[in-house]
């Protein structure tokens, strides 16, 4: 009989190669496979076999140049799988939280960890989840709480963020974070993944498979998981009833807003043959968009090859004015919300230099933003501000991935970069 045997720490390949049935090979174990075929023996150790839920359509491109570009454009459909069966009567059902919601809400704070755009994702995450949890909120790079051995407390909540739920730093983290004792939830992409197997309780964004190097789907999804996840912690909370109400009301629109910032393409395009061959770009977001202005940033680096910086803009005078030219692209993130005046602020001290500006509003606050068309406008559908770095990121995406395309550069595998970054 003839059979094939695939070996990869990506699941998906697997399914790429037709095989739907796999086993888990846990850390420190071995596994010999001999072959006899005059001899059947029964093998030593029973595993049991497991099938990917996984279309080969799926991982495969279809009508579309490159894998990025379609994960770009399946996002109003990843959204809305991120959601479905959690948006529930008005309210929020995390059924891999549901047993430890208690012990979270008791927690002295909760910590974020994670790398690249997952730790982008858990920053955007965190203003709303202080507020709709009341509980303090850290940031950490998963690297860098390894080379200091931060504090981690048992009376913490550490929230571990990876999309293959594989990250090489993000797993070591997670086993410090167990030694120190702390609750551990994941928040991944990969049903079966080191992450999800090792956490105490967690969050399945269910984006869908994601191929292309740079993470697009899985950033916005990450966003609306880690969203829930603050209603859920939050909805003992009387006095935030109407804030949450008006988030879920928001989520359940938000495709059809995605969809909406999707007809961009054409005019981020446009805006990309005007920047090919500028050599740096800087992005200056602040309060919920600050995380939108370094994943922006990161993408026109990761995958476009050129210098790119995604910059708070209240810090804009400690140092980042002094590159302020006619000839540097910068874009300024200014829609709705508390910080809408500070960016308008920041957009004019940009302009009285001769700055070259591309400035991100909401519909309808052109005129707000650029008095007499001093810079060129992106504008965006408005939705609850929390939820709006979900909107902003799509046309930077969009923007990285024709940047890349009209660079000549490879799309789908930029240059010395993995998808899975699974060593140190």
């Amino acid at each position: 009989m003839l059979m094939n045997i695939f070996v990869s720490y990506i699941i998906l390949t697997l399914r790429l190669h037709l095989s739907p049935n796999r086993f888990t090979l846990q850390d420190g174990s071995v596994s010999v496979l001999k072959f006899d075929k005059d001899k059947e023996k029964p093998a030593s150790v029973q595993r049991a076999l497991s099938v990917l839920e996984m279309e080969v359509e799926q991982i495969k491109k279809g009508s579309y140049d490159h894998f990025m570009q379609k994960e770009i454009h399946e996002q109003p459909h990843s959204l809305t799988t991120t959601m479905r069966g959690r948006l529930k009567d008005g309210g929020i059902l995390l059924g891999g939280l549901k047993e430890h919601l208690r012990t979270i809400r008791r927690s002295r704070r909760v910590v974020f960890i994670g790398c690249g755009t997952s730790y982008n994702a858990a920053l955007a995450a965190r203003p709303f989840v202080e507020e709709l949890t009341g509980i303090p909120v850290t940031m950490e790079v998963a690297s860098d709480l390894l080379d200091r051995q931060g504090p981690i407390y048992r009376e913490d909540t550490a929230v571990f963020v990876s999309q293959s739920g594989e990250t090489a730093d993000t797993l070591l983290a997670l086993d410090y974070a167990l030694e120190n004792g702390a609750l551990c939830v994941g928040v991944t992409n990969t049903v079966g993944s080191t992450l999800s197997r090792r956490t105490h309780c967690g969050v399945h964004i269910n984006a869908g498979c994601e191929i292309g190097v740079a993470s697009t789907k899985a950033y916005t999804s990450q966003i609306v998981a880690m969203a829930m996840m603050a209603l859920a912690i939050g909805s003992d909370q009387i006095s935030t009833q109407a804030r949450r109400d008006a988030i879920i009301s928001g989520l359940s629109s938000l495709p059809r807003n995605v969809s909406e910032v999707l007809k961009l393409d054409v005019d981020m395009k446009e805006l990309a043959s005007s920047l090919v061959d500028s050599e740096s770009l800087l992005v200056f977001g602040r309060g919920y968009n600050y995380a939108t202005a370094l994943e922006g940033a990161l993408k026109v680096k990761e995958v476009a090859l050129m210098h790119s910086e995604g910059m708070l803009a209240g810090e804009m005078k400690h140092g980042p004015l002094a590159l302020v030219d006619e000839n540097l692209p910068i874009i300024v993130i200014a829609t709705r919300d508390a910080c809408f005046s500070k960016q308008q602020s920041v957009i004019q001290q940009l302009l009285s230099r001769k700055g070259r500006l591309i400035v991100m509003c909401s519909k309808g606050d052109a005129s707000a933003v650029c008095p007499n068309g001093s810079c060129r406008v992106i504008e965006v559908p408005e939705v609850a501000d929390c939820l709006q770095p979900v909107i902003n990121i799509i046309p930077l995406q969009l923007l990285a991935y024709h940047l890349t395309v009209l660079r000549g550069f490879d799309v789908d595998q930029p240059r010395n970069l993995a998808k899975s970054v699974t060593t140190q």
